[in-house]
């Protein structure tokens, strides 16, 4: 039976190279009060997730877990819609990050389809943000779902294709989220399905794929790539652990598969600052403004992804006229500030 949706056709191109960096191969992960934001006032998404709202308080700082003040989120001063009328005028370094959570991943929606819309084959979209990576929770899946849905939502929104298939990690997964949003204008599979994309399937998106998968993610992929050629994106992917270590099979991983990827998407927030990537604008790495809490200033643009060198070199410049740690004296002690955040929430 021809399908009933509007097609939408995609031109094939080479994709740029850029390492991805991914880490944690645990697919429960918690939403819970996160940090991450450019403004003082805290933002508030609100997910309908296992029949209960789920309040994620996102702002873009240094993870310490402090509670929001009382009615900071109802009032607006005089002088906080003065600098809102000011940052109107004036762009500022940071005006790209976005505000929250939900508004990072629209905005990794919007950039995935540009870069599919430009010829794009193969694309990694990745939120770097600690609570994402180490959190494990039980019942922190079901809120991860929503936010990949507001992902394919936007991207269907954006490149007008109706043609969407989303794999996630396994069978159950699948089933559940395929019952639960029977509204979704995109297919369902898994990656261990008998035949996960169909000839019909226009865009893939492998929705946090783990490293224990990694066959069948290579699989699709090679197959993905016969003509026609067909985008893939992969949302948050966990395709090199921790528990295994940087030996020659990772080595091999980045250097073999990863590296015909490109990042369209990437926001890391690290101890005095944040890296940043949002296709089709290089590589941003931010730090902080000593002067305006929770706002950061630009130190630098590249080509591609800073390694550690780098970025111990764009911070060094940074703080070599200012007192007090250095970059990596503060990046030994984010762990602790980590725990002391895990607390907090978890009262």
């Amino acid at each position: 039976m021809a399908s009933t949706y509007p097609s939408c056709h995609f031109c094939c191109s080479s994709s740029s190279s850029s390492s991805p960096i991914l880490t944690n191969s645990s697919f429960t992960t918690r939403l819970t009060s996160l940090s991450f934001s450019r403004s003082n006032s805290i933002l508030t998404t609100t997910f309908n997730a296992n029949s209960s709202l789920t309040r994620i308080h996102a702002k873009f700082e240094k993870f310490q877990g402090a509670p929001p003040q009382d009615g900071l989120e109802e009032t607006t001063t005089p002088s906080s819609f003065q600098a809102v009328q000011e940052g109107e005028e004036e762009e500022e370094d940071d005006s790209c990050l976005p505000s929250d959570l939900e508004g990072a991943v629209r905005q990794s929606g919007e950039a995935s389809s540009l870069f599919v819309s430009s010829g794009g084959m193969r694309a990694i979209v990745e939120l770097l943000i600690p609570q994402l990576q180490f959190l494990d929770d039980e019942g922190a899946q079901a809120e991860l779902w929503e936010l990949s849905r507001i992902f394919l939502d936007t991207l269907i929104e954006k490149t007008g294709c109706q043609k969407v298939k989303a794999i996630f990690p396994d069978a159950g997964a699948s089933a559940l989220l395929k019952y639960k949003w029977k509204d979704a204008a995109f297919g369902f599979s898994s990656l261990s399905d008998r035949k996960p994309v169909e000839s019909e399937d226009e865009i893939m998106v492998m929705v946090v794929p783990d490293y224990q998968m990694l066959g069948y993610v290579e699989k699709i992929a090679s197959q993905l790539s016969d003509d026609p050629p067909r985008p893939l994106i992969m949302w948050n992917p966990r395709l090199i652990s921790e528990d295994v270590g940087v030996g020659f099979n990772v080595r091999k991983l980045r250097r073999y598969f990863l590296s015909t990827f490109t990042t369209v998407y990437s926001m890391r927030p690290l101890p005095s600052g944040a890296v940043f990537r949002c296709y089709p604008g290089l590589w941003k790495v931010f730090y902080d403004d000593k002067d305006r809490p929770n706002r950061y200033l630009l130190a630098q643009e590249l080509v591609r992804r800073p390694d550690a060198e780098e970025l111990e070199l764009i911070f060094g410049n940074v703080e070599e006229n200012s007192e007090g740690p250095s970059f990596f004296d503060k990046a030994a002690g984010i762990f602790s500030s980590l725990n002391r955040f895990m607390r907090a929430i978890s009262k």
